[in-house]
């Protein structure tokens, strides 16, 4: 034992009892604490490692607090006391009952006879601690896997909502089946893209950057400097991360087709930032092209278009903005970050 363990409890105020069983202990170097009355023992007993008590200090002393705190022990808690006896004389039944988990010494007793017995209530507590630790975790662990549980509920509840949209809109724009194919499978693989991001990190979150890199890294050339992403590193859970995925696909789809990614020389630099306000943080990205066909406004909305005015403003509260420059698109998004985990940590 060190000093770093819980200490003993010792509560004898007549006699030499106390400085006897603390120096006889502290040559084993087990930490003691003498205690004053009773009150000052039920005060430390949550992180005490067992308790040294008198009969006559039990029996002079009010042991309410004392039968309380007994009985308000956890289910796996049964803290160890030593009463100390005259010898000859049998304990009384009312003060070990009380006590619960007591040895009983005569005096005087034997140093060793004392020192085995407050070793065997070390273990006897640690153990009990340990059990302790142990429920603890299952409870934790038990909380976790329920919360996971209700997370993947939600998660295919909204991604098979998510299909469905991308169904209905891939067939009403489609002019024939391959087509309607090609634009409903390139959709679903991007949504399963940031769907793996998500799965792979115990907290349900996707880094923005990756996200970005999954449909822009295709069309980057072998220097790097075609796509030019520029942010801190931003973790966006699940009901942030698969609209914003899909958006993310969207302008790249659309950059592929008819911006800058449609042409060798063009460049799509994407920078973000955080803005903190009084009472939570914002996603601040632009998306800017340049070096592709010039551009203006669409006749007519898209398919893209409708979904990040839907599922990004609606869903997630952001603000966005669309300015079709000739140079090339400028598109800017303002998104409140939740700050919230889902999962609980380990």
């Amino acid at each position: 034992m060190t000093d770093a363990d819980p200490p003993v409890l010792v509560l004898a105020p007549t006699g030499r009892d106390a400085h006897v069983a603390a120096t006889l202990l502290g040559e084993e170097r087990i930490a003691t604490q003498i205690c004053g009355d009773l009150t000052d023992v039920v005060a430390c007993l949550d992180t005490a490692a067992c308790a040294i008590l008198t009969e006559e200090a039990l029996f002079s002393s009010n042991r309410q607090a004392l039968a309380d705190w007994i009985a308000a022990q956890p289910p796996w808690s049964d803290f160890p006391f030593i009463l100390l006896t005259r010898r000859g004389a049998e304990p009384k039944v009312h003060l070990t009952d009380l006590l619960g988990n007591v040895s009983v010494l005569e005096r005087p007793f034997h140093p060793a006879t004392l020192v085995m017995a407050v070793r065997s209530a070390h273990r006897a507590r640690r153990r009990q601690l340990e059990a302790r630790a142990y429920l603890e975790e299952r409870e934790r662990s038990a909380e976790r896997q329920t919360l996971l549980i209700r997370e993947l509920h939600h998660r295919v509840k909204n991604t098979l909502a998510t299909v469905q949209a991308l169904l209905g809109a891939s067939s009403r724009s489609a002019t024939s089946v391959e087509a309607f194919y090609t634009s409903f499978s390139a959709r679903v693989i991007s949504l399963a893209k940031t769907h793996n991001l998500l799965t792979e990190d115990y907290w349900q979150q996707a880094p923005l950057r990756d996200m970005l890199m999954n449909e822009l890294g295709p069309y980057n050339d072998s220097e790097g400097s075609r796509i030019v992403l520029d942010g801190p590193r931003v973790d966006l859970v699940g009901d942030l991360a698969v609209p914003t995925g899909m958006a993310i696909h969207e302008l790249t789809t659309n950059a592929a087709k008819h911006g800058a990614l449609s042409v060798p020389e063009g460049r799509i630099r994407i920078s973000w930032t955080v803005e903190k306000t009084a009472d939570h943080q914002v996603l601040c990205l632009d998306w800017i092209e340049r070096g592709g066909p010039p551009t203006e406004p669409p006749t007519r909305k898209g398919f893209g278009s409708t979904l990040l005015q839907r599922v990004l403003k609606v869903q997630c509260q952001a603000e966005l903005a669309f300015d079709y420059q000739p140079a090339g698109l400028h598109f800017a998004m303002r998104a409140p970050l939740p700050e919230m985990r889902i999962v609980p940590a380990y």
